[in-house]
Formats: structure tokens, sequence, C-alpha cells
């Protein structure tokens, strides 16, 4: 697929091309015949009620939520060990119980990684897009937690560079970050198209830099609270997305064709 104008398109990581909510939801709430997953250990090896291991699992959701993570004085895995671990003595009382926050965070994280997979039709749509496109995978987050979901979803081959927020000086929405990729890349930021999940980080972002387009995944096809980032087109699969490209080449040769017509009559 060659488009006028389009050389780059980057993709986003979580909750764009990998439903990182759902897997992070399922590494909890499982139950037997998968046995592994937090809840059903809390239950089953800790004698805990259901409403207990409950409580402990939505007030780490809620950790993670606000998480702030400066790796120069913690490493993430410490920091997810500790929320595990403040939501235990929150939930049970009693003196912090550090071995059993381990254990919990493991089953947590190693169940969420299992069901991390890049969905066939996802791979078949990103193989017949890099046929004419130069695709790139920019992702916000820690650097191991990163680069062990990319490991998970077996996503690098379909990608000519993958950059990680946490590896860099600044992240999304920083304009810099948006430019470092179009320089891995050969290419020019109004020749790309950033397709994400958040308002904040990859519509912003990608209007900071100065792109040709932003895209915006919104699965439920709800308006945002306020209107600001406006993206420049909405879609509610990541499927969608070549559908979207067709269109902005097909404005663009209907641009060409009004300018040629234009300068034919002057």
């Amino acid at each position: 697929m060659g488009l006028h104008g389009v050389k780059a398109v980057f993709f986003d990581l979580d909750n764009t091309l990998i439903d990182t909510a759902a897997a992070g939801r399922r590494a909890i709430e499982e139950r037997p015949p998968r046995p592994l997953q937090v809840i059903s250990a809390l239950q089953s090896k800790h004698h805990y009620g259901e409403g207990e291991a409950r409580a402990v699992c939505d007030k780490v959701q809620a950790k993670l939520l606000k998480e702030c993570h400066d790796p120069a004085k913690m490493c993430i895995t410490d920091l997810r060990i500790s929320h595990w671990e403040e939501a235990i003595q929150e939930t049970i009382g009693g003196e912090a119980n550090r071995d059993l926050a381990a254990e919990c965070y493991y089953l947590w994280k190693t169940t969420r990684l299992q069901h991390l997979t890049l969905a066939e039709d996802t791979r078949a749509m990103l193989t017949e897009l890099r046929k004419g496109l130069r695709l790139l995978l920019l992702t916000n987050g820690e650097r191991q937690t990163q680069r062990e979901k990319i490991e998970a979803c077996a996503c690098q081959p379909y990608f000519d560079a993958i950059v990680v927020g946490g590896e860099q000086k600044e992240e999304k929405p920083a304009a810099s970050i948006f430019h470092y990729c179009c320089d891995l890349l050969g290419v020019q930021p109004a020749e790309c198209v950033m397709v994400g999940d958040s308002l904040d980080t990859d519509i912003q972002g990608g209007l900071n830099a100065g792109l040709k387009a932003t895209v915006w995944l919104n699965k439920a096809m709800t308006a945002p609270v306020d209107t600001s980032p406006v993206p420049h087109y909405i879609i509610s699969s990541v499927l969608d997305l070549p559908a979207v490209l067709q269109k902005m080449e097909h404005n663009a040769n209907a641009k060409l064709e009004t300018d040629h017509m234009a300068g034919s009559n002057e």
C-alpha cells in the first residue's frame, strides 16, 4: 500500500495492539482449572475469604493506576511487590508480609504475560501494511516491564523499530520521542501517522510532534470528557486502520487532482 505523503505508522502497544487491561483482569480473576490466578491462590493456599482476596486485588489495581515509578530510586519489581504488600496489610491488618506479597506479584505478572497475545488478524494487518509502509512500535513505560510484554506477545518481527519510553529521555507526549522515532526510520514527522488509545499521550504527542495524522482507538466509541486534544481520525478497532489510510490516500489524490485542475485554469 503506497500512500501519498505517508511513509510510516507508529503504533502504541498497551490496549492498542494488545489488550493489557483484559490480561491483567484475567491474571487476577480466573478460576480453576487455572489455579494460578491470584484470587484462587489467596483463597486456597492462604485461606483468605473471597471478599478479602478480591479487596486485596482491587487495592493493587488502584495502586497500579496511580503508580509513579522512578527507576533511580527503586526497581519496578520492588515497587510492585510493595503494592501487594501494602494492599494485603490494608485489607488484613497485622504485620507486613513481604513473602506473600512477592508470591502474589509473580503470579499476577506471569499469568498476565501468558495472556498478552497479538491477535492473528492484527498480525495479518501489520504484515500487509508493512508491504508499503514502515512500522514502528512506540510504547511508554518502564523498560523491563515493556520489554517483557513485547517478548510475550512476540510482536518484534512486525516492526522496523521498537521504541520504549522508559529507555528515552522523555516519553509520549513529548515531541522529542516522536522525532527520535522519525530519525530512526529516516522519515519526516509530516510523513507519519500515530495510532493509539490514549488522547493524553498518543494523540497529544502526535500533535505536539507535527505528525501528518493521529488516529485515536476508542473501543467504546464514547465521547471524551473534554474536547482536547482532537484526533484527526477515530476508530473502534485497530483493524479499521487500513480503511483510514485508504481514506487519507483518496483525500490526497483528490487534492492533487483539484490542485492540478486549478493550475491548468490559471
